[in-house]
């Protein structure tokens, strides 16, 4: 079965293909900052924000492509149940990598397949990361060996490379923590009926 992925995460095409899942690629635009600003003034909290992040990417594509499952993704970092936004230049990544510095975080993962507009399922896990407590020089090495465009796309870590040094413990799945929870979305596939 084909689907249509709503995102141009390389990250996440790479784990679908991995795990025997053709997919089209058909980004979704959404201005998420704009999406996140709003929530936030409503008084969402970071499980929410990704729910709907994730939802409204996955509908955005579905409406225009209504017979194809479209599978949306979001992942956000809560700290302190606050949200950790993704950073827009190499001098606010570091400011966050100060502020997860030696701290307990949740990256939350939310996944959203939707056919002819509309979500048919979905599905958000929850990871927890602690972080060691390293010297801003430390923080400084790791993020020069991650390219602008990979830091600004995918944020502050890279689990899936040398992002996972900065952790003194990872509690959770870890194609989840790259941005998709396979496991999830392979049964739901599997035991789709079209």
């Amino acid at each position: 079965m084909k689907i249509i992925l709503a995102s141009k995460s390389g990250v996440r095409k790479r784990i679908l293909e991995d795990n025997k899942i053709e997919c089209e690629v058909i980004p979704s635009n959404v201005d998420e900052d704009q999406v996140k600003e709003s929530l936030l003034e409503q008084g969402a909290n970071p499980e929410l924000i990704s729910k709907n992040l994730a939802e409204l990417k996955s509908i955005k594509v579905s409406l225009k492509n209504p017979e194809m499952l479209v599978l949306g993704a979001d992942s956000v970092i809560s700290l302190n149940s606050s949200l950790i936004n993704k950073p827009l230049t190499r001098e606010e990544a570091l400011k966050i990598l100060k502020t997860l510095n030696g701290q307990k975080h949740f990256l939350i993962s939310s996944v959203c397949i939707s056919k002819n507009g509309s979500m048919i399922w979905n599905f958000t896990d929850t990871s927890e990361l602690k972080m060691k407590s390293l010297r801003e020089e430390e923080l400084k090495k790791y993020l020069k060996k991650i390219s602008t465009d990979i830091l600004l796309s995918y944020g502050v870590y890279q689990i899936e490379a040398d992002g996972l040094d900065l952790f003194e413990y990872v509690k959770g799945d870890r194609s989840s923590i790259m941005g998709l929870p396979i496991k999830e979305i392979k049964d739901y596939i599997k035991n789709y009926k079209i």
